[in-house]
């Protein structure tokens, strides 16, 4: 007897049907790992930790903590004392009160005539550590006391996932960047999407599928403009974030890896741009035609009256290995094309940055007591190197000295 044929699902409903199971255990994962309100949250900080970040002693730190100026430590285990990132924050306003040369030291906000800095990070090819950048430098950031906002513009959403929030479960209609920017009469004030994260200091603008909207609607915008005029659609990224400036003195926007509609508005929002390259033949292939497009697609903004004057342009050598001999000489290779254009530090490859991705954290967030101690040194100190060198850039856009 002939058996029966199955009947292949349609293929729109097997890939729902994936989407739905992988979404559930996502949740089930989070609620796991950050039980009771599968909220994050982060780490304390060791008081040697605290008076580094802050930029004094232990034993000053210790001195404050006697006499019960600033905040009052949490004590751990064995009398070690713990500070929050909001209490590491609090001693720098009360430091800086204290007044004196090193006030402005302690308070690294923007100053009357510093501009807000956008800094955008971008490359069309996908695993170049495009989003990885975007959330260490985020949050180092915040850790050195910036009021930092992060951007996600990519519609896949992965800086929002580090962040804790997952999209198709967190977000809903108008929650991401597309609704400060959407053409329609449901556009909302940016400040309204804006949502706070673990981290004392640094906010979000998360994402989700809804973002994919602006390349479908952003088109139909280009035909009504020429028959009736209006605004220029690469100019609504840039007017979103303007409108909380002055809440902030550095916005990192995650772009999508792709060039379009999204990420030309990022580019045109930005006052500077760091462009990852994972050092292999293919992905410097890939960002020689990313380049080509890019100008190409910018000097038709420019034309069209858009500004494009960027504090700095670098591009970042992400996912590096030493001693792999061919990355070594791509990485000569861009070093000699570009000069100072490559920063001097590269974001190495390591697996303390890949274990601690497997429960959506950053080394900035795992102890480091959880890793081979050697292996963990020095993935953050490559990290710090990559972060305090844009740093300074942004120092030196400002006139500071860095």
């Amino acid at each position: 007897m002939k058996e029966k044929e199955t009947v292949a699902e349609p293929a729109d409903r097997q890939i729902a049907s994936d989407a739905q199971v992988l979404s559930a255990q996502l949740a089930a994962l989070r609620g796991r790992l950050f039980p009771p309100s599968a909220q994050k949250t982060l780490r304390p900080f060791t008081s040697g930790e605290a008076a580094k970040l802050i930029g004094v002693s232990d034993g000053y730190l210790r001195q404050l903590s006697i006499s019960g100026e600033g905040p009052s430590p949490e004590i751990g285990a064995g009398g070690r004392r713990l500070y929050t990132l909001a209490d590491v924050n609090a001693l720098r306003r009360h430091l800086a009160a204290q007044g004196g040369a090193k006030a402005r030291h302690y308070i690294r906000h923007r100053q009357p005539g510093e501009h807000l800095q956008v800094i955008a990070i971008t490359n069309f090819k996908g695993g170049s550590g495009k989003t990885t950048t975007a959330a260490h430098l985020a949050q180092y950031l915040a850790l050195q006391g910036y009021r930092t906002l992060a951007v996600d513009l990519d519609p896949q959403a992965s800086l929002s996932a580090l962040f804790g929030y997952q999209p198709e479960l967190d977000l809903t209609g108008n929650d991401t960047l597309y609704g400060a920017i959407r053409y329609d009469e449901e556009r909302v004030a940016l400040a309204s999407v804006i949502r706070p994260t673990y981290f004392d200091g640094l906010d979000i603008v998360p994402g989700n599928l809804e973002l994919q909207e602006f390349e479908h609607t952003t088109p139909q915008h280009l035909v009504r403009r020429a028959q009736t005029g209006g605004d220029l659609f690469f100019a609504r990224v840039q007017q979103a974030i303007l409108s909380v400036e002055a809440n902030y003195d550095v916005v990192v926007i995650d772009c999508p890896p792709q060039l379009g509609y999204l990420t030309l508005s990022a580019l045109c929002a930005a006052t500077s741009v760091v462009v990852t390259v994972h050092p292999q033949m293919l992905d410097v292939a890939s960002m020689s035609q990313f380049l080509f497009m890019t100008a190409d697609l910018l000097s038709v903004v420019r034309e069209a009256g858009g500004a494009l004057n960027f504090d700095f342009l670098r591009y970042l050598i992400t996912r590096y290995e030493p001693n792999d001999g061919p990355q070594t000489q791509i990485a000569g290779f861009l070093r000699t094309q570009f000069g100072e254009r490559v920063l001097t530090a590269p974001m190495l490859k390591s697996t303390a940055i890949s274990d601690a991705g497997l429960s959506k954290q950053t080394l900035y967030e795992v102890g480091r007591e959880n890793f081979n101690r050697a292996t963990y040194d020095r993935a953050y100190e490559a990290l710090n190197a990559v972060n305090a060198e844009i740093e300074a850039l942004m120092a030196q856009s400002w006139g500071r000295r860095a």
